[in-house]
């Protein structure tokens, strides 16, 4: 029997320091692990509303290095050390991610030292929870597997200077589950998303005016349109496409495209079961995919 595989949306959001999309993360949670992928600004907070102590994350995963993935690494690290119940890790901080992420993890531990110091020594927490544990990975493969649960990291093409990254296949029992990451349209994805009974892409779209402005022209060339995204779900055919990561773009006098215009769009190049993200968004995978919506974004 198939036990409980949940997904949350704990953030949805970009840079741009919204309060009601937080930067990305997603919460994995599959019978008695809890794994989360890339932690943006704010994933403690939302954690903490969907009271699962941020110590019980068994491990962190990284889709890349860009920082709005990466913010809330040290508030996850350090928070989830205190000995309060929403806290109260009983174990290293366990991180895995792309060559690279080894010097990023030492680079905060020498950053946050005196902390840890002081804690130690003021609040008689326990130095080794506060240890990091790092896993590094190159190509595509298995990265994490425990009990029926099993990831495997698969590249993807977030720009030629953007590297490495990666998006994740989740597979647990006879159930699958898949986070695109940042990424520009790529066979890869498909090719790990085929058949997917949840396909978790990233999306980017402006107005027309607005891709005159250079600056917007990269940004939008890093990531998927959504037609491009449509085209990637009529391929993989998952049982719901979710959107995430709405790199939905704007200036002073240009406002962002809205919700129904990003569906509209996608629309133009699929027709299947579509859900655009919204922070605290859960999807229960079953033999249907159940959707709760917690905030109303």
């Amino acid at each position: 029997m198939t036990s409980l595989f949940r997904v949350t949306l704990l953030g949805t959001g970009v840079p741009i320091p919204r309060p009601e999309r937080f930067g990305p993360s997603t919460l994995i949670e599959a019978g008695d692990q809890r794994v989360l992928i890339d932690a943006g600004r704010g994933a403690t907070i939302r954690l903490f509303q969907l009271g699962v102590p941020m110590g019980r994350i068994d491990a962190l995963l990284l889709t890349h290095f860009h920082s709005d993935h990466t913010v809330g690494i040290p508030d996850l690290w350090l928070t989830g050390w205190l000995s309060s119940y929403f806290a109260a890790r009983k174990r290293p901080f366990h991180v895995i991610g792309p060559i690279g992420t080894q010097t990023l993890m030492r680079h905060l531990e020498a950053a946050y030292a005196r902390d840890i110091e002081i804690r130690i020594a003021d609040e008689k927490l326990a130095r080794e929870h506060a240890a990091i544990t790092v896993k590094e990975f190159a190509g595509d493969g298995p990265v994490y597997e425990s009990g029926d649960l099993r990831i495997i990291a698969f590249t993807v093409d977030h720009g030629d200077a953007i590297k490495p990254a990666y998006g994740y296949r989740i597979e647990y029992q006879d159930r699958l589950a898949v986070v695109s990451g940042d990424t520009r349209y790529n066979e890869n994805v498909v090719r790990y998303g085929e058949g997917a009974d949840l396909l978790i892409h990233e999306v980017a779209m402006a107005r027309l005016e607005l891709l005159k402005e250079p600056h917007i022209r990269r940004i939008v060339d890093h990531h998927t349109s959504p037609q491009e995204a449509g085209r990637v779900f009529a391929r993989t055919r998952p049982k719901l496409a979710v959107f995430t990561h709405l790199v939905m773009l704007a200036s002073e006098t240009v406002s962002p495209p809205s919700v129904e215009e990003l569906v509209a769009a996608t629309r133009e190049t699929y027709a299947g079961p579509l859900e655009v993200g919204e922070d605290l968004m859960t999807l229960e995978i079953g033999d249907e995919i159940f959707v709760k919506r917690l905030l109303g974004v």
